[in-house]
């Protein structure tokens, strides 16, 4: 006699790597990873700081 299975424990783990299947892809085709963000938000602070560096005052 086979052992019996939680029907409910099965559905949930199907739903649980569906999610993961999905969230995988979309992070592939839309994500960026930290360092990229990070590496972006860097650039844009040093490049507002030079030009405000570079700014004429018209007193």
């Amino acid at each position: 006699m086979t052992t019996p299975i939680n029907l409910n424990k099965v559905r949930k783990a199907k739903a649980r790597a569906d999610d993961k299947a999905r969230a995988d892809a979309n992070s592939t085709k839309f994500g960026r990873t930290k360092a990229q963000r990070l590496l972006e938000v860097t650039q844009s602070k040093q490049a507002s700081a030079r030009l405000d560096t570079l700014k004429f005052d018209d007193d």
